[in-house]
Formats: C-alpha cells, sequence, structure tokens
C-alpha cells in the first residue's frame, strides 16, 4: 500500500502564461515512519504556501517510473526524500543536478528508489533532464514500522528541509507567498486520510497492531 496522488483534482493547474514548469516532488511511503519524508514535506509545504501558477507540487508515493513524465516536463525540480546517507539521523544533504541519480541509488532503502533513479537516467538519456534539480535528502532514523510515522529527528529536521525548499523556490521564480486560504480536501496533493495529524490520531497502538510483520509469518527459529 502506497499514498499516493497527484495535482489538484478539482480544477486544471496548467499555466497557460508560458513559463517553464517547475516541480516539486515528494517520494517515499507514509506507511513506513521516516520513509515518508518526502511526501510529509509536500504535504506541509502545500498547506503553508501558495504558489506561482506554474508550480506543481506532486505526492509522487512509490510510483516509479510513473513520475517520468512530471520529471522530463520541468525545467527545474526540487525533489524531497528520505536517503540513506550513513549519516546521524535527521542529517539533511542537499545535491544537486546530474550528481542527483548517483546518490538515489547510493543505497537504496526501498524499491521506490530503485524506480525513481531509473526515471532520472530515463531523462537523461532522452535529453528532456530538468536544467536544474535539487535533492533535498534526510537522513531516516527508523524505518521498520509499519503505521509508524516520522521520528522526532526526522520531524525536526523536516522544518530545515522546508526551509531550504522556499528558499530555493523563491530563487527559481516560484513566488511562494504564505496560504491566505485553507486548503479544501480536494485541492490537496496527499490523501486526507493520511494527513498526518489525522494519520498519528487515529492509528492503533503498537500493543494492539502488529508494526514490524506477523510472526506466523517469520521463518522457524534455528535450533542448536
Amino acid at each position: 500500500m502506497s499514498a499516493i496522488s497527484s495535482e489538484n483534482a478539482c480544477h486544471d493547474s496548467g499555466d497557460s502564461s508560458g513559463a517553464e514548469t517547475i516541480c516539486v516532488l515528494g517520494i517515499g511511503n507514509v506507511l513506513w515512519a521516516d520513509e515518508g519524508f518526502g511526501v510529509r514535506c509536500i504535504e506541509a509545504l502545500q498547506r503553508r504556501y501558495e504558489f506561482a501558477p506554474n508550480v506543481q507540487l506532486i505526492d509522487g508515493g512509490t510510483q516509479g517510473l510513473y513520475l517520468i513524465q512530471h520529471v522530463q516536463a520541468a525545467g527545474r525540480l526540487l525533489i524531497f526524500d528520505a536517503i540513506d546517507y550513513g549519516l546521524p539521523p535527521g542529517t539533511l544533504k542537499l545535491i544537486e543536478d546530474d550528481d542527483v541519480p548517483r546518490f538515489m541509488g547510493a543505497k537504496k532503502m526501498s524499491l521506490h528508489q530503485t524506480g525513481f533513479q531509473e526515471v532520472l537516467m530515463l531523462a537523461l538519456l532522452t535529453e528532456k533532464y530538468p536544467k536544474q534539480v535539487l535533492l533535498i535528502g534526510c537522513q531516516p532514523e527508523e524505518l521498520e514500522d509499519y503505521g509508524g510515522s516520522l521520528r522526532p529527528s526526522v520531524k525536526q529536521a523536516l522544518e530545515d528541509a522546508l526551509a531550504h525548499g522556499v528558499d530555493t523556490l523563491r530563487r527559481w521564480g516560484a513566488m511562494p507567498v504564505p496560504r491566505s486560504t485553507p486548503l479544501s480536501e480536494c485541492e490537496s496533493v496527499t490523501f486526507s486520510e493520511l494527513d498526518i495529524g489525522r494519520y498519528e490520531g487515529q492509528r492503533p497502538a503498537e500493543e494492539v497492531a502488529c508494526r514490524v510483520g506477523d510472526e506466523r509469518f517469520f521463518p522457524p527459529a534455528a535450533t542448536a
């Protein structure tokens, strides 16, 4: 299961001004604790800011190759994701332009990273790679927690990641301004059922819902 959606479902978010597309993409799976970092960044960004018409905010979830059309159409691409850099939990690392595909595949944590690395390589191969790419990656603390949420170190890093992202988008001409009207459910790029507040408030406690897997399917322990 993955939390995936695309752009505004209520009306066309396209830009008729001819300005190049700025794509802001959060990838990952919110159901596996810190794996959801990228999607939570997109969720918070949309909840807090409004942008120019040529800016697309996309919850990429675990869509992999299905994201190729967005990458190829973008003049500038900003990516939020949890990346295992082998650093202390919550550490942010910013990677730019042609270096991004290499870091996306350095230490794969899940299938979505394999798929998205292929997206970037395909964009390079077809010569439709954005002229500017920034990856804001966060070192996860915990991944093996099905139904878990972001750990405190990663939640704290999210705020710094958003600050870096907004500053970059401002320089790219995305014109971020604080949101003046609350989002309706159909405007949200993420599923309302998986909104972080609702997700954390309604999920069952660990003692009543297994968060690592069903022991009935674990291989039997080796005997001496």
